[in-house]
């Protein structure tokens, strides 16, 4: 993790709604140079969070620091944010409106004009510059308020299920995009409730279900404390071993192998060796870490947020 002072800093965060409690004692650091996944299941409370971090609301308690300070309209202006919520002018000609809120940010003039024809290129969408937003698909006017997010190059980017309603292409191409932003030096914040994205992206993670903060640390971290002792296996012969209940606790079959959950306290190389004793022919034994979909069912337990 880096030494350098935090991005941002949540320090026991509390918001209300009546007697809804949407978030309730949240603390995280986002490290400079990063990508921080705020993950949890629809209702959690990310956008919440997201919301008291570039200043739409407050928090009832607790305290918001960006960048070291309080959150000020001038950080604000260091801060490239895409809501869950997309929102264009359906009017409005496409170029016009990537003027528009880049003007709303401080930036404009050539500089401005140079990012908005770069940016364009970079989400192949530079023949539409001219036209309305309600002529593009809901994946363009997407790819557009991502473009509205990066253009004025802050330092902070704050993106709310980005990759919502895109297809398989143009997920990977934003993607990519996150992580030239990431290379560039830029902090990113990722909420999702998509796991196998954010493993793919993330740095470091915070996990919230029901307005808490149930498990944070880096990827690496979160799956090492998680204690799972599985492995892929494809072989011939040896069932037997596999229906010893002091040895393997289940079973998932897949279309090529399966894998084995262990049972507590059973060590992976004595099912090897009683698998090869027993006369299998094992063409895959592979120890198999827990993906975060795997730690986020175990830890939200399926429960419904909606």
């Amino acid at each position: 993790m880096s030494l350098q002072k935090p991005t941002l800093k949540l320090e026991l965060v509390t918001k209300r709604y009546g007697d809804f409690t949407a978030v309730d004692g949240l603390s995280l650091q986002v490290s400079p140079g990063r990508i921080f996944g705020l993950l949890g299941p629809n209702g959690a409370g990310k956008t919440t969070t997201i919301r008291m971090i570039v200043g739409i609301t407050a928090p009832d308690e607790g305290s918001v620091e960006l960048f070291g300070r309080r959150v000020t309209p001038e950080l604000q202006n260091r801060i490239g944010y895409l809501p869950e919520e997309r929102g264009l002018y359906k009017k409005m000609r496409v170029g016009e409106q990537l003027k528009f809120f880049s003007e709303l940010k401080g930036f404009s003039g050539r500089p401005a004009e140079e990012a908005l024809e770069r940016w364009l290129a970079k989400v192949k969408l530079s023949e539409w510059r001219r036209k309305k937003a309600s002529e593009l698909s809901k994946g363009m006017q997407q790819k557009i308020q991502f473009i509205v997010a990066v253009m004025h190059d802050p330092d902070l980017l704050v993106l709310d299920e980005p990759f919502s309603g895109l297809d398989p292409v143009n997920v990977e191409l934003l993607k990519d995009l996150v992580l030239e932003l990431k290379e560039a030096g830029k902090t990113i914040i990722f909420s999702t409730h998509q796991m196998e994205v954010a493993e793919r992206i993330c740095d470091d993670i915070c996990l919230i279900n029901r307005s808490r903060k149930i498990l944070s640390g880096s990827i690496r971290e979160v799956k090492s404390g998680f204690g799972r002792n599985a492995v892929a296996l494809r072989h011939a012969g040896g069932d037997g071993v596999l229906e010893d209940p002091l040895l393997v606790a289940s079973i998932e079959r897949h279309s090529d192998h399966l894998e084995a959950l262990l049972a507590p306290g059973a060590d992976p190389q004595e099912l090897l060796r009683r698998l090869l004793a027993s006369g299998a022919r094992v063409e895959r034994f592979e120890l198999v870490e827990p993906s975060l979909n795997d730690i986020f069912i175990e830890k939200v337990g399926g429960a419904d947020n909606e």
